[in-house]
């Protein structure tokens, strides 16, 4: 079996990556070049595919940079230093618009071209109040839309199917997950506006959100300790 895997190349997206992987499919692993003000998502991102032996590996370029209105494609400060409950009061700064939606398209025409009826994607609990397309609610929609849009699902084919296995689960629950399947979260990177090498800010609401996951996993990053 054959399934696409989005993999940004931080925690969540690596062990949905994980998770396919132990169910039995053969992961084509997905990562995009959107114009984010960073590269090292991407080259996390790689090495990733690499250790959770993705059959194949694609950098997608489209560049949301273009249209900007997010702290991650423009030139807009990125949060620092929120409790968690700021965080979820609104939708934030950092998120794209559309993005999601962008991506899982892109997942789905490749899906469709390999035939697979599977697409895995990284969103979870924490996400919900902050940013829309990473609501259970916003998964079943796309997931109704895509059998409406495919060839394959139209013939009667087959059934895609947008599996979220972390939907439930905060950040301590996703990397004791991650643990169990063997998950080097020392290859990953999260943080929003990491210095000229690379760096985590540490300060950011992804870098916040990680550190408490962590903490509240007993664990150390190990992305803080290699």
């Amino acid at each position: 079996m054959k399934a696409v895997c989005l993999l940004s190349g931080g925690l969540d997206s690596a062990t949905a990556t994980a998770v396919a992987r132990r169910e039995g499919f053969d992961c084509y692993t997905l990562a995009f070049d959107y114009g984010q003000r960073h590269r090292v998502e991407l080259a996390a991102a790689e090495r990733v595919a690499r250790s959770l032996g993705s059959v194949e590996h694609v950098v997608m370029p489209v560049n949301l940079r273009k249209f900007g209105n997010s702290a991650l494609t423009a030139d807009i400060a990125v949060p620092k230093g929120r409790e968690q409950a700021e965080m979820a009061s609104q939708i934030p700064v950092t998120y794209v618009p559309a993005r999601n939606t962008v991506f899982l398209s892109i997942a789905l025409a490749w899906a469709e071209v390999l035939e697979s009826s599977d697409i895995f994607i990284g969103v979870n609990a924490l996400d919900y109040s902050g940013y829309p397309d990473c609501r259970p609610e916003y998964i079943a929609a796309f997931e109704t839309m895509a059998n409406l849009a495919t060839k394959a699902g139209v013939e009667g084919r087959t059934r895609v199917r947008i599996h979220t296995p972390l939907m439930a689960l905060d950040k301590a629950g996703i990397i004791q997950l991650g643990r169990t399947l063997g998950v080097d979260y020392s290859l990953t990177h999260s943080c929003y506006d990491p210095d000229e090498l690379g760096r985590p800010c540490g300060a950011c609401d992804s870098c916040l959100l990680r550190a408490k996951g962590f903490a509240e996993a007993g664990l150390p990053d190990p992305a803080l300790t290699k």
